[in-house]
């Protein structure tokens, strides 16, 4: 018969004579990333290569140092980078809708923001002194006076020849009046009408031909005030052009190497040269408030404006930037508008750019349940990365809903790498159902939850500690302290040889036990500080799980821990409360009669069992088969329940439990209410490993310890769940007070054994049983259940 598991496998106990150092104080802070070997690999890769479509995705459970991972690679990674450009948006004076983006070497952005802003001061102050001065009145009177002489000759042959067909000219607001002269007088329109016909049609004859003189005259007129007004045009051109060229020269030699720039300061220049009245000073409007008039007066040089809308002077190496809020804007950009006398209006010093364009050049870190969480982000994301362009665009104007017009900054190009922060299941999804996700992001960087327990790792996991105190300036902990940290992190992975990577959860009980050493006046954090951790954490949320216990203290939900039952046995299951869980005991019965429906699972015909609950329960049928219907039909009606359960159950741990319950049932051998079981079962009756083994053992000492330990209480557990047992000190204690057993079983009938005391038995060569055993009771049960259906066959027949 199976023995009790010897206490040395309780628990992994790590030593504290195995820590280096008397206490974290003298220990380095850590400087790498520890147990995440695979994923720093992948990192390396996916944000090394240059190629298009390499992005990468992190997987892994939260609390694993995804993030802090992957902005310590980051960081380290960017500072060998070259910096990144600066970008700017400027006016485009060909089109104002669609302002230009200019990209210009780091830290230079700001710098022709200001030299731009300096240029059109100095050009406001340069100007009108220029046009006031006394040698731009002079060349403009010599420019004007000769043609001005040629005007007044025209005019005054054109009075001549008027004057010597009887008219005179006179100016109107509707152009030129010939007005006739009788009898030394001008005779108004009035009189003229009342004239002899035949004195009438003489004056509008010689009317006539001097009007047609006069409209040859007043076009030459006309192209002389045209030349003038050409001339005046380009002396002003030359004069302006005098007063700021040695700006303008030296702004463009200053930004020679940026193509585009002196591009752009020839059409500021072209544009100053047509609008020489702005700079020569704006009059005030009365129509316009007083307060508004500063405003009007500065409004026309707004276009001279730069709107630096990524500037990298400060950052040194490759930006790295972490998008906490990855909404559309917040992303891709966005244009603001401002009200101007009650109308909305925007231009391009109100384009804001997004993380997308402040990562330009460097990495952009998402969290990807943020990034699906808000409207339009995934596919604004994929859309930039597919064509290599950031463009900053209305969420609505997207979608096609915003029709009013507004303007459409040029695109810059992008040159990023993004590092998407999720778990494995958002990237499954993402894989099955998005077509461009695997284009797009071709690298998975896993992050473990768990890593190696040796010497090594636990001597890194310390390095953690000490790097975590400094950092936030904690008290530093003592060896017996490290070394319950270490076993806490094993107890986290479940596993005595591993170490849990959540490091979320290991430094946060670092903190909780720094508090408990302060309010007790430590120097140091102590192992005792750490227990207290540990245990206030679970009191904080085990509430649900003392009321369980109080109900099975008080008999309301009915669990026995003495004496022996026919087809009944103590199973266990765990509750998760999201921060806690805890393993409660459930009272697993079965009943028998003949029939052929089988196996009945109670909990799925009630709706309450899921599918793999259901999918254990199957396997027992199997195992039924298999064991003890090779020679008869299997003529049994069997109907198995979690007593007092009222909510789902799924998993199939609990299958071994039913069948120790149903072989009970049917080999009328009672079995022992004081040990309870765990572990699920195979067709070949091998008992198979389940998860939370440690919740679970507890779980029923605790109900154990309620109601009394004997000294003969305990649990089955399968053989292949000891190395994941990691129990509570208590517990191993008790072991060792020989008050509490763990019964690590492989087979059934190892199992059945240890719960009714009888051998399981061993099928003989005529597919027999020993007699006596628990195989042999259940397979002449069977028997006879198989002749007593028989007999009714006939019955029935009839």
């Amino acid at each position: 018969m199976i023995q009790p598991l010897d206490i040395e496998y309780y628990r992994n106990v790590y030593e504290p004579e195995k820590v280096q150092c008397a206490s974290t104080e003298e220990m380095r802070p850590m400087e790498e990333i520890i147990g995440q070997e695979r994923a720093l690999r992948a990192l390396r890769f996916g944000l090394e290569i240059r190629e298009s479509g390499f992005n990468v995705y992190t997987a892994g459970a939260q609390g694993t140092g995804r993030m802090t991972a992957v902005r310590s690679f980051l960081d380290e990674l960017a500072k060998a980078k070259p910096r990144a450009s600066d970008w700017v948006y400027v006016h485009n004076f060909e089109n104002q809708y669609e302002p230009d983006a200019i990209a210009l070497p780091a830290g230079r952005g700001v710098r022709f923001r200001e030299d731009m802003k300096r240029f059109i001061e100095e050009a406001r102050r340069a100007l009108p002194r220029a046009f006031e001065s006394e040698e731009y009145a002079k060349r403009r009177d010599e420019t004007l006076k000769t043609l001005q002489g040629r005007r007044t000759d025209l005019v005054a042959r054109i009075n001549q020849r008027a004057q010597e067909q009887g008219f005179v000219i006179q100016m109107s607001p509707i152009g030129l009046l010939t007005i006739p002269v009788i009898n030394g007088r001008p005779v108004p329109e009035e009189e003229f009408i009342s004239l002899p016909d035949e004195m009438r049609a003489e004056v509008q004859r010689r009317r006539d031909a001097l009007n047609t003189e006069l409209r040859s005259v007043l076009r030459q007129v006309q192209d002389i005030e045209r030349q003038g007004a050409e001339a005046v045009r380009d002396l002003n051109h030359d004069i302006a052009l005098y007063a700021i060229g040695n700006l303008v020269a030296e702004l463009k030699e200053n930004y020679a190497g940026v193509p585009e720039i002196p591009e752009y300061i020839d059409a500021v220049q072209n544009d100053i040269l047509e609008n020489l009245q702005t700079f020569l000073g704006v009059a005030e409007q009365p129509e316009v408030p007083p307060q508004f008039q500063a405003f009007i007066r500065e409004l026309p040089f707004r276009k001279y404006d730069v709107n630096v809308v990524v500037d990298n002077a400060d950052i040194k190496g490759a930006p790295v930037i972490v998008e906490q809020n990855p909404t559309f804007q917040n992303l891709l950009g966005k244009i603001e508008k401002e009200v101007q006398f009650g109308i909305f209006t925007t231009d391009f010093t109100m384009i804001r750019p997004g993380s997308l364009h402040m990562a330009n050049g460097g990495y952009l870190v998402l969290s990807v349940e943020d990034l699906l969480r808000n409207p339009f982000s995934w596919d604004g994301l994929k859309t930039a990365l597919k064509t290599g362009k950031a463009v900053i665009e209305e969420p609505g104007e997207r979608m096609g809903f915003v029709t009013a017009k507004t303007i459409k900054p040029e695109a810059i190009a992008l040159d990023i790498k993004v590092t998407l922060i999720g778990t494995p299941m958002l990237y499954q999804l993402l894989y099955r159902l998005d077509p461009d996700f695997k284009e797009l992001f071709k690298v998975k960087a896993d992050f473990d939850i768990v890593m190696e327990r040796n010497n090594e790792n636990a001597g890194k996991y310390a390095d953690f500690m000490c790097n975590l105190i400094r950092e936030e300036n904690l008290r530093h902990l003592d060896r017996d302290a490290i070394a319950r940290v270490i076993e806490y992190g094993s107890r986290l992975a479940e596993d005595q040889q591993k170490l849990s990577t959540r490091f979320a959860a290991i430094a946060d009980l670092i903190r909780e036990a720094n508090f408990y050493a302060v309010q007790e006046g430590s120097d140091q954090i102590a192992k005792q500080h750490v227990t207290k951790a540990i245990e206030e954490k679970v009191y904080r949320s085990n509430l649900i799980q003392q009321k369980i216990e109080e109900y099975i203290q008080r008999g309301i939900f009915l669990i026995e821990t003495e004496g022996e039952k026919v087809g009944q046995v103590n199973g266990l299951s765990v509750i998760g409360l999201g921060d806690f869980a805890f393993g409660r005991p459930s009272k697993v019965t079965a009943s028998i009669g003949v029939g052929r429906e089988g196996i009945v699972d109670i909990e799925r015909e009630a709706a309450l069992g899921g599918p793999i609950h259901t999918k254990g329960v199957l396997i027992i049928n199997g195992y039924l088969n298999n064991n003890y219907a090779r020679d008869k039909p299997l003529s049994l009606s069997a109907r198995l329940v979690f007593e007092q359960s009222y909510e789902g159950i799924e998993g199939d741990s609990a299958s071994s439990t039913e069948l120790y319950a149903l072989l009970s049932a049917l080999s009328g051998l009672p079995l022992k209410q004081y040990l309870a079981v765990t572990g699920s079962v195979n067709q070949k009756g091998e008992v198979q490993a389940i998860g939370g083994v440690n919740e679970k053992l507890e779980g029923f000492y605790e109900v154990c310890k309620a109601k009394g330990l004997n000294g003969n209480q305990g649990v089955l557990i399968p053989a292949s769940n000891v190395q994941n047992l990691m129990l509570k000190e208590e517990v191993v204690e008790a072991a060792k007070a020989g008050k509490f057993r763990i019964y690590p079983v492989r087979t059934i009938d190892e199992g059945i054994e240890i719960l009714t005391g009888i051998p399981a038995g061993t099928r003989r060569e005529d597919g027999t049983y020993e007699e006596g055993t628990v195989n042999y009771l259940v397979d002449r049960r069977l028997g006879e259940m198989a002749e007593t259906m028989r007999g009714f066959q006939p019955m029935m027949a009839k």
